[in-house]
């Protein structure tokens, strides 16, 4: 039941965030986008090394 209660009011969160302030929620989007893509790039060259 919290489990339930916390996943509505992070929706929550996010749906406020964006709409009273898009341009810092769209920074922080980005900023995650780019990490996932610097992470997935480190482990794509990893295994090339590895299988060099």
């Amino acid at each position: 039941m919290i489990k339930k209660v916390l996943t509505w009011l992070g929706i929550a969160f996010l749906i406020f965030f964006i709409a009273f302030n898009p341009r810092a929620a769209a920074a922080v989007f980005e900023s995650l986008g780019g990490t996932i893509a610097d992470i997935a790039r480190g482990f794509g060259t990893f295994f090339t090394d590895l299988v060099a």
